[in-house]
Formats: C-alpha cells, sequence, structure tokens
C-alpha cells in the first residue's frame, strides 16, 4: 500500500508513516516495539484509565450517583491530577460530557418519502421551484425591565434577570431551495390549517406560473381538508412530506436554527 494511503487511512504524518516502515524493513516484527527511553517511567496507566472510561457503555457506575464522567471524578478515582485526565481523553478523543440526540424513523414508506424529498434537493425538475416550509411556534415576545449593559474588555455583555411578558407568535417561512432565500414568511398568533392555507397563497403568489414543489413535515394541519380542497383547486402547487421523525429533512429548520441562536436567545423580544 502506498505512503499516501496509509497517511489518509491512519491520519499519521508522512515521516511518522515513513519511520515506521522502515523500522519494520530492518527488524522486522521485533523492530516495532518500543525502546527504552531515558527517564522515569510513565506513571499513568492510561489504558486502564481509557478502560475505565469506556466500560458499561461509558456509564459510571450505580453508586457513584452521577450520569457521566468528568475530569475531576475520574482524576480522583485513579489518584492523579484532572488535567492528565483531560489531555489522555484528548488524545484518545473521548467527551463524556458531550451528548447527542438520534432517533430511527419508523414510517412505513421511509424509502419512498426519503427518495422522493431528497431528490428535490439533489435533482429538481426544470422550470420548476422547490421551496422548504415549516412553522416556528410560541415564538416569547419578552421584554426585559431593565435597559442591557453593554460590552466592555472586563464585563460581558450584561441582562436584567427578569422580564414581562408580552404574548407568543408563530413564525410561517419558505426557503427557496436552490437559492437559500426566503421568499415568503408571516408571523400568526395561531398555526391552525387557516393560517396555513392562508400562507400556502402567499407562497404562491411568490412565485406565480410556474410549477411549484413544498416540501414539509407531517404535522397534522398540513393533511387538513381545507388543504386538500386548497391544492385541488391550485394544481400547480405539489406537497411532499418528509418522514415520520425525520423533520430535520426540511431544510428551512436550518434557518430557524440560525435566527433561534442569533436573534432569539438573546434578543429583547420577537422579532
Amino acid at each position: 500500500m502506498p505512503n499516501v494511503d496509509i497517511e489518509k487511512i491512519t491520519g499519521f504524518s508522512a515521516p511518522t508513516v515513513l519511520k515506521w516502515r522502515n523500522r519494520y524493513a530492518e527488524g522486522g516484527i521485533g523492530a516495532l516495539s518500543d525502546v527504552q527511553r531515558p527517564g522515569r517511567e510513565r506513571e499513568i496507566d492510561e489504558i486502564a484509565l481509557i478502560a475505565d472510561t469506556l466500560t458499561n457503555d461509558g456509564n459510571p457506575p450505580a453508586e457513584l450517583g452521577i450520569s457521566h464522567w468528568s475530569a475531576r471524578i475520574m482524576a480522583e478515582r485513579h489518584g492523579i491530577s484532572f488535567s492528565s485526565v483531560a489531555r489522555i481523553w484528548r488524545r484518545w478523543k473521548i467527551q463524556p460530557h458531550r451528548i447527542e440526540t438520534f432517533k430511527f424513523s419508523t414510517d412505513p414508506a421511509l424509502e419512498s418519502k426519503l427518495r422522493d424529498v431528497v431528490g428535490l434537493y439533489m435533482s429538481p425538475p426544470e422550470n420548476a421551484v422547490v421551496v422548504s416550509i415549516d412553522e416556528k411556534t410560541q415564538i416569547q415576545a419578552l421584554s426585559r425591565t431593565g435597559p442591557d449593559q453593554p460590552l466592555s474588555p472586563t464585563h460581558p455583555l450584561q441582562q436584567t434577570h427578569d422580564y414581562k411578558r408580552n404574548g407568543t407568535t408563530t413564525l410561517f417561512a419558505a426557503l427557496e431551495v436552490l437559492t437559500g432565500k426566503l421568499s415568503a414568511n408571516a408571523f400568526y398568533p395561531k398555526h391552525t390549517n387557516i393560517e396555513f392555507v392562508d400562507f400556502l397563497g402567499r407562497v404562491a403568489d411568490a412565485h406565480p406560473g410556474v410549477e411549484l414543489h413544498v416540501i414539509c413535515d407531517n404535522y397534522a394541519t398540513h393533511k387538513h381538508q381545507n388543504v386538500k380542497d386548497w391544492l385541488a383547486e391550485n394544481p400547480r402547487v405539489k406537497m411532499h412530506f418528509t418522514l415520520t421523525s425525520c423533520s430535520w429533512l426540511n431544510m428551512v429548520e436550518i434557518f430557524f436554527g440560525i435566527i433561534t441562536r442569533q436573534c432569539l436567545k438573546r434578543g429583547p423580544s420577537a422579532p
């Protein structure tokens, strides 16, 4: 196997790969053993610490009463410094403090719906427009009780911890898949089939005279009889539904994630 391929597979640099191949060529398997090094032998049993971290699928023993390992708890357990634990975890790319979520779709039409939606993203029909629409519900319109204290070299931005509520609203948005731009958006006090039909009309008006493909999730409102009646009156608009438990396939979810992080979480009120 060429050295370049080994570098890609292992992630090691070219000098490292060349060094170990030369050692093997000169002395065989025996030459790959670690040689005597000057100085004190390593006191931390790194393999034992890693094994302890990963035992029981990474869950600490029940008697400790904790949900996950921390560097300080593991350090106390092994009688070493927490910085040593953190350094070893970084070297082995282990992150007990992090957790990610996932969910399997149980949709019986999984393959056909997946092909339908992803196909629209990867190869949209010619002379047609593909939009991804969804609602961000229950946006709280909040106002802080006092003015923000500005950012300074010695202090972070400060806000009063209490606020007053000004009700809630729902944001409807349609994202053009090809351009990544919002072609329509609107605020509604609710998100029933009435508001959804009205928003479909706004999206259709934004793209007159073309075949329009609309991607949305399986929310019951999106399949209401009023929606079906509207679609029957507007045959150029085609609905495509994401898989059950896979609303993340809806590209507009990315837009909602951005405005949540950059606007809603720290903003004084809903936009």
